[in-house]
């Protein structure tokens, strides 16, 4: 524990998507809690804009392939942050670039907290002759514990979301689109072992889209994924495609707008949950208990894939392993609870 608490907290927090957007509410609530702390954000180009307008927040972008890269670049980097005047670092990525970081901020002496990931326990978590199964730690707290080493305490409760923001000019028009309710589905994820079965998902759309009460956006990354939801786009009347006509800010911004969000154990739902937008996540061979649920959903609110038939689940933390046998677990999740789960929800906010 630091005795004084530091005025310049650098926090380092490079990728992945999700675990970035996962930072925000434990900043939020510490800068709420503690208005006189600085904070500036180390992080990739690319994940800076879920950063911007936070008071007291600041960015300094890594440029791992560029002038940051090897352990030159590093010690580049670390010269170019000491001009910041850094009081204490609150490392929550803990990985090698991190550690390598950590060395040269020792020369300063700077006080520097790294994050547990909790190996171990998740290690247990994932072995199929596990003896218990419980849920670990968030990532959250795992978070929040960095910086209350660094004396700056904040629970759960004190943690907070961003506002909603203006919504893109080029969907303005869905600021007005009656009594239809706007939702997103992110149907993709970084392994099959944690996306639902595309035929699935499109027959989801396509039982929402009869509805007539949802006007459904898409997202998505990538050729293969915009030619998909591209597809969509033209097969349902109520469903747009926001994959790749968007900058990421716009996507933010858009995201931010929604009444509910459908997404896997990926991203986009943690993109969501940092708005307090309603979020609906289907679960493959992953599984909340590993502490990656996005920020403040109900329990409720995961879909998970059947432990009975398939016991092993969960096989990995990040869904890249499973077993023979297991890459068909999503199916025992049906269309019809995504769309009782994702109408239960809507209905209550309405």
């Amino acid at each position: 524990m630091v005795t004084n608490r530091p005025k310049h907290i650098l926090v380092i927090r490079l990728s992945a998507m999700g675990d970035v957007a996962m930072t925000v509410p434990v900043i939020l609530g510490v800068i709420s809690k503690y208005p006189q702390v600085k904070i500036t954000i180390l992080t990739k180009a690319f994940t800076a804009p879920i950063f911007n307008d936070i008071p007291n927040v600041s960015i300094f972008k890594a440029d791992v392939k560029g002038r940051h890269k090897g352990v030159v670049g590093l010690w580049k980097l670390y010269k170019e942050l000491k001009t910041l005047q850094i009081d204490a670092v609150a490392d929550i990525h803990n990985v090698l670039r991190s550690t390598i970081l950590k060395q040269f901020f020792r020369l300063s002496s700077i006080p520097f907290v790294q994050l547990d990931k909790g190996r171990a326990e998740k290690k247990a978590l994932i072995d199929p002759n596990r003896s218990t199964f419980k849920p670990l730690k968030t990532t959250f707290g795992r978070y929040a514990d960095v910086f209350s080493a660094l004396g700056f305490s904040v629970t759960q409760s004190e943690m907070k979301t961003l506002l909603q923001k203006k919504v893109p000019d080029a969907f303005s028009d869905f600021t007005s689109i009656g009594s239809q309710q706007l939702i997103g589905i992110a149907p993709f994820a970084a392994f099959k072992g944690k996306m639902y079965p595309l035929a699935l998902m499109e027959t989801v759309i396509d039982q929402l889209d009869k509805t007539n009460q949802y006007k459904i956006i898409l997202f998505g990354g990538g050729a293969k994924e915009v030619e998909v939801l591209g597809n969509w786009e033209k097969q349902f009347e109520n469903c747009t495609n926001a994959a790749g006509k968007l900058s990421f800010s716009d996507e933010l911004a858009l995201i931010s707008n929604l009444k509910l969000m459908l997404a896997m154990d990926s991203g986009n739902a943690h993109l969501a949950a940092m708005f307090g937008v309603p979020t609906v996540t289907i679960w493959g061979v992953t599984h909340p208990y590993a502490g990656f649920s996005p920020f403040n959903q109900p329990e409720e609110n995961a879909l998970l894939s059947d432990r009975n038939k398939y016991p092993a689940i969960p096989t990995s933390i990040y869904g890249n392993k499973f077993p023979d046998g297991y890459d068909r677990v999503m199916e025992t999740i049906t269309p019809n609870t995504v769309i009782q789960k994702i109408t239960e929800l809507l209905d209550r906010k309405a």
